[in-house]
């Protein structure tokens, strides 16, 4: 006798269709084999469903049963096999109608109490069911919300394998689960606003030019400054997220196993901050079974490093890829992963060793030597990558006790709003550029137009300053940003002289 189930697995960002064939043999020996690439948690789902199903007051006869997940060469990880697995028993022992399963697909880990337990990844498998015209899909209670963010699929939320069996016979069916409109509202959230930094006009300026045109930015300065809290501050100002790019996130920390039980859509862009001793894996991602990294989580939003220069060299070369394809690919042996990494680097350091070079009232007490070796510790391909180099001087005492407040950040956001609706209008035609930072040489040559004052201004700044081709580029990508926030299509000099400012300035001889 032979019973198939319909599950999924989940490799990257992607669902595949995984057959869970359960065959069972009345007359052979007592044995439980599971067959077809299965890791060491998908081997122990022999005892959760033996122990599930009989303290669901349901039979397993202790016979023979071999359990293949196809396809065999695609190696199977996680305790979600769980439930289908379980399923094809109960089906192959005729415990539920054998019809009852045609056209579904089900994902879930069991308790030896025959609950169910969330999995990860549940997003990518909803999707992947959709596609695959599966029209219902049994899920833990607990996910159902993540799973009904795909519309035009019944997503059954199932607390417990005795309550399946129950709705498969029709005796107590439960209702497929109905998502809230606030599961899909914009949720934007300020922890810290820009009204509350007191000074620094012109780096708060520089990250509004940022956030228009999703730029890179390197803050250099001495310590408290406050380089840290306008990083943190840049969020609030970022424009809301699309349902697209929403759902777009929620699979990354869907696969991650990051959503929280709340809050089933990812409403606000990313703000990640991993430490300096994090590892290269943990930052782009990988592992034996390759996982999102940081750069990965904090797609569509930003990826802060403070400290820049603590971060090991081979840590801060392999981001040199993911800031210009917008993408990491991890390869492995068995198999080739691509996630997408299409995020603002924020970066901040000090500008020595002990942190006030250059600053007017504290000596610094390094050497040019020493001055030089420490910001030698990031790459010039890498500074390169950066559009944006502002210095964050200390914060003047005036300024500190001032009682009036700033800018808030729903000001600024607002003008930043202005400006990427223009930028979506520009791109209309061309999906794959989402901002101004996205432009390639090709596109730079289409949408930068400048006035003939700007072209002359830029001219001398390339010989003057000796920019890269790179360089070249991002000034002209930053002047336009600048230009869409003045409301203007043609970039003026003004716009070109701002731009040039970001460029970073030459390390001590």
């Amino acid at each position: 006798m032979l019973a198939t189930v319909t599950s999924c697995a989940v490799i990257g960002l992607e669902g595949v269709t995984v057959r869970v064939e359960v065959d069972y043999n009345p007359r052979g020996l007592t044995s439980f084999t599971i067959v077809g690439l299965p890791s060491a948690a998908v081997q122990e789902s022999r005892e959760r469903v033996r122990a599930a199903i009989r303290n669901s007051g349901l039979q397993f006869p202790l016979k023979r049963y071999v359990v293949n997940l196809a396809p065999a060469n695609l190696r199977k990880e996680g305790p979600a096999y769980d439930l289908p697995i379980a399923v094809g028993v109960l089906a192959v022992t005729g415990q539920i109608p054998p019809d009852s399963i045609d056209g579904a697909m089900f994902i879930g880990e069991l308790s030896l109490d025959g609950g169910l337990r969330h999995v990860r990844g549940v997003l990518p498998i909803a999707y992947h069911a959709h596609q695959q015209g599966v029209r219902t899909l049994y899920v833990p209670a607990e996910d159902a919300p993540e799973a009904a963010l795909i519309t035009g699929l019944d997503v059954i939320p199932i607390p417990s394998l005795g309550h399946l069996v129950e709705h498969l016979y029709g005796m107590n069916v439960i209702s497929p689960y109905r998502r809230g409109e606030d599961d899909l509202s914009p949720d934007p959230l300020i922890e810290v606003d820009f009204a509350d930094i007191k000074g620094q006009e012109h780096v708060k300026r520089a990250l509004e030019v940022a956030a228009a045109g999703a730029h890179n930015v390197l803050m250099v300065g001495p310590p408290g400054g406050g380089k840290t809290l306008m990083a943190r501050a840049l969020p609030g100002i970022l424009p809301s997220m699309t349902l697209d790019e929403a759902m777009e996130v929620t699979r990354i920390y869907s696969v991650a196993d990051l959503l929280s039980e709340d809050t089933p859509l990812v409403r606000t862009r990313p703000f990640r901050s991993p430490h300096h001793t994090i590892s290269h894996a943990g930052l782009v991602g990988g592992g034996p079974w390759p996982r999102p990294g940081e750069v990965s989580l904090a797609h569509r939003g930003v990826l802060f490093l403070d400290e820049l220069p603590e971060f090991g060299h081979r840590v801060l070369d392999v981001l040199r890829q993911p800031i210009e394809d917008k993408r990491v690919t991890i390869s492995r042996a068995q198999t080739t992963l691509t996630f997408p990494a299409n995020f603002m680097l924020v970066a901040a350091m000090n500008p020595c060793p002990c942190g006030y070079y250059g600053d007017p009232v504290r000596q610094c007490t390094c050497t040019p030597g020493m001055v030089r070796r420490y910001q030698q510790r990031i790459s010039g391909p890498l500074l390169d990558r950066f559009d944006i180099h502002v210095e964050v001087p200390r914060v003047e005492p005036t300024k500190l006790t001032d009682l009036e407040p700033g800018e808030s950040s729903s000001a600024i956001r607002e003008r930043v709003e202005a400006a990427r609706e223009r930028q979506r209008r520009r791109f209309a035609e061309y999906p794959h550029l989402q901002s101004n930072a996205d432009m390639g040489p090709k596109e730079i040559r289409m949408f930068c137009r400048a006035e003939d004052a700007a072209e002359r201004l830029l001219k001398a700044a390339l010989r003057q300053m000796h920019l890269s081709a790179r360089a070249y580029h991002r000034v002209l990508k930053v002047g336009r940003t600048i230009a869409d926030l003045d409301g203007s299509d043609l970039i003026k000099a003004n716009h070109i002289a701002e731009a040039i400012q970001y460029r970073p300035r030459r390390t001590p001889d």
